[in-house]
Parts: structure tokens; C-alpha cells; sequence
């Protein structure tokens, strides 16, 4: 296994070379072109980490999860899923942290832990995808793509919880 993106790597050159394409100018050029698209979106990327970090430190997210625990509860969310649930559209690593804080508190195969690992897997960084497709090909009207990409997380959340019930 440990040989296997070398061996990879080595059948890409290899069928470039057989098709007398030239493997290091073409790698060179993509090379440079993701340069430039890392140049034009890096300020988004930023911008975004910036914004989470802020809100993650200043506790505004710990306020409007204490704010909508009551809410989640009263449905059938679990609470200890909340700040996960809250975090994941705009970080994937910080929604990672708090799954992992939510299997060691309540453990992974509990209800809350099912719930977290199920809107992990079925759920996405919406802010951060929007901000680096969009923000890659310089697009900065993003329309209607917000609101559905939201819908779709927030239907993940719902499913995830009818989910874990329907196979306790």
C-alpha cells in the first residue's frame, strides 16, 4: 500500500511519455496556474479563518448555541451536537474538534455521538466551499446558491437525528 501513489505517479509519467506529451512542462504549468488561483482566493480563505476564529474566541457561538439548545432539545437534536451543528458550514476543522469533543463526552456510539457522525459525513463547509469556488473563479454574486446550500445543510441536520432513531 505504502507504493502505491509512487506507482501512480510513475503510470501517469509513463503514459504521458508514451504519448510524447511533455510530463514536466504540463505539471509545470498546472503548478503555476494553482499558484494564481491560490494568489486570488487566499484573501477569502483568510477573510473566512479570520471570522471563525473571532467568533469562536469572542464566545458569540456559545451564546447562540445556548440560544438554540432549548430549541434542539424541545425537537429531538441533541444538545451536545449544537455547537458542532452551528460550526460545521463555515469550518471543517473546527466541526471536526467538536465531534471529537462529542464521542469523548458522550461516546461514539451514543445517540449524540451517532447524530454528530452522521452530520459529519452528510453535511458540508458551505462557507468555506462557496468562498473558494466561487471566490477561485472570481465570481461575487453567488445568487441563490447560499440559501440552498443552507436548506441542504439544514436538511442534513433534521435527516441525521430521523436517521440515527430509525436504526436505534
Amino acid at each position: 500500500m505504502e507504493f502505491a501513489m509512487p506507482l501512480f505517479a510513475a503510470i501517469i509519467v509513463a503514459f504521458g511519455l508514451i504519448k510524447r506529451v511533455p510530463v514536466f512542462d504540463c505539471f509545470a504549468n498546472g503548478a503555476r496556474e494553482g499558484i494564481g488561483v491560490l494568489y486570488r482566493i487566499a484573501p477569502t480563505i483568510f477573510g473566512l479563518v479570520f471570522a471563525v476564529n473571532l467568533l469562536r474566541s469572542s464566545g458569540a457561538v456559545d451564546a447562540v448555541c445556548g440560544f438554540i439548545q432549548p430549541a434542539a432539545e424541545f425537537i429531538g437534536f441533541p444538545k451536545e451536537v449544537v455547537p458542532m451543528a452551528m460550526l460545521r458550514p463555515v469550518s471543517g476543522s473546527g466541526s471536526s474538534v467538536l465531534l471529537t469533543g462529542v464521542f469523548e463526552q458522550c461516546g461514539p456510539d451514543s445517540f449524540a455521538g451517532r447524530v454528530a457522525s452522521v452530520i459529519a459525513g452528510s453535511s458540508e463547509t458551505t462557507f468555506y466551499a462557496v468562498a473558494m469556488y466561487y471566490g477561485s473563479i472570481g465570481i461575487k454574486n453567488i445568487r441563490h446558491t447560499l440559501v440552498a446550500a443552507i436548506a441542504a445543510d439544514l436538511t442534513a441536520f433534521a435527516v441525521s437525528v430521523v436517521t440515527v432513531n430509525a436504526f436505534l
